[in-house]
């Protein structure tokens, strides 16, 4: 299935006696969706939503050059929201404050349509419980390239809620994105924790696996699994969500 895999496994006395902290990732980890078919549906059912103010294959090309301009942003002085309107503002002619309120009618009604057909994993819940239980710290660490309200609408189709985390990586909150390792060290301070202190579990080879490179655990979700440049995968744990349900369970 795999080529070239790098896989370290650690003894369990030693090292997860430091481990008091989860990170995770979201789409294709926490919630079981083919990433690249969900945005695709998105930028549908946006273009739509907009259609009498932009032209769909005008605004896709808008928001698509605003997103990467915001990805590719390492100015530690402007978050990924800032990052995005600077760029986007720059190709239409409304205001920030107008094209807010458009998005976040948006979220709040269409873009839950987009919800209905995904079927939460039940070993999914099941682990965070069981990671809430032993009294691990559990961080949502999904690309910071949506706002809070679109984020926390995907983790109701994941069957999840805001409480589970303490603290969850939006674009109003966050300077950096993934791949960039930034990302990780933002989080890390915000939280207060060393990288060995932390297990970070996601699906996509560069942007979760990245992490591992600041000393963080990593576990790879393989059901969903993203590796879009064929990279070599390291990675301290890898398996399904059911794997990933008994590891946390063992712990």
């Amino acid at each position: 299935m795999y080529k070239n895999i790098s896989l370290y496994r650690e003894k369990k006395f030693g090292v997860m006696t430091m481990i008091d902290t989860f990170l995770f990732d979201l789409d294709g980890t926490l919630l079981p969706v083919d990433t690249d078919k969900m945005l695709d549906e998105y930028f549908l059912s946006l273009t739509k939503k907009l259609s009498h103010l932009f032209d769909p294959h005008f605004l896709f090309k808008s928001i698509y050059s605003a997103s990467m301009d915001m990805i590719n942003n390492l100015d530690p002085n402007k978050t990924n929201e800032e990052a995005f309107f600077e760029s986007f503002l720059q190709k239409v002619n409304y205001s920030k404050e107008e094209l807010v309120a458009l998005f976040n009618d948006f979220y709040l009604n269409d873009y839950k349509e987009l919800g209905k057909s995904i079927k939460a994993n039940e070993y999914v819940k099941k682990s965070l419980e069981i990671l809430k239980e032993k009294g691990y710290n559990i961080v949502l660490a999904t690309n910071p390239v949506f706002p809070e309200v679109a984020i926390l609408e995907r983790l109701k189709w994941a069957g999840l809620v805001e409480s589970y985390f303490s603290f969850i990586t939006t674009y109003e909150n966050m300077h950096f994105c993934k791949p960039h390792i930034q990302y990780y060290e933002e989080i890390l301070k915000i939280i207060n924790k060393k990288p060995e202190n932390c297990y970070m579990v996601g699906n996509d080879v560069e942007e979760d696996l990245i992490a591992f490179k600041l000393g963080l655990k990593t576990f790879l979700i393989e059901d969903y699994m993203i590796n879009r440049n064929s990279k070599e995968i390291v990675a301290t744990q890898s398996g399904s969500y059911k794997d990933l349900y008994e590891f946390v369970f063992k712990l």
